[in-house]
């Protein structure tokens, strides 16, 4: 078993928009993670550093470098990524190809935490088990499925992660 505690390092992504009622529209105001945590009795040591809150549709390559330096320079190798689907494994992928000693698991949600309906709560407990019993390598962990990150693609049109 790894001693070290798990870091949450959290993006943004589906997983903590919300609806303004007024405008029809979804925007961030804070993440939604602790919150989820407390939802799901979570009884496991975790620490929570809010990167940005950004759909990975406006993510840019600059982005994508301040979560991996984050990951580098964390000492935990323990780490769960909250981030959009629809670009979740490009990240992933410049993860993998600069980081081989740490344990990273993807997460995010197709619905809002805060519809009430949302996979997020779910996907965020399985990232969680997946962290604590996966070896090293980047992984994404949605709706009951753990992928290696470059089996995986997001199907826009069924609204899943598949197998490629």
């Amino acid at each position: 078993m790894k001693t070290s505690k798990i870091i949450i390092l959290v993006t943004g992504g589906t997983f903590d928009k919300e609806y303004n009622e007024i405008t029809g529209k979804l925007y961030f105001n804070e993440s939604h993670i602790k919150e989820m945590l407390e939802l799901g009795r979570c009884k496991i040591e975790v620490g929570i550093k809010n990167l940005m809150l950004k759909d990975s549709l406006d993510m840019k390559d600059v982005d994508r470098k301040l979560i991996l330096d984050a990951c580098i320079q964390t000492s935990s190798d323990r780490i769960v990524i909250t981030h959009g689907t629809d670009t979740m494994t490009e990240t992933a992928k410049l993860l993998a190809e600069n980081i081989k000693n740490k344990t990273i698991i993807f997460t995010g949600a197709m619905i809002p935490y805060k519809f009430g309906s949302s996979d997020g709560l779910f996907n965020l407990g399985s990232a969680l088990t997946a962290v604590q019993t996966l070896d090293k390598g980047v992984f994404i962990a949605i709706n009951g499925n753990i992928f290696n990150w470059n089996e995986v693609r997001k199907n826009s049109k069924k609204g899943k992660f598949e197998l490629i």
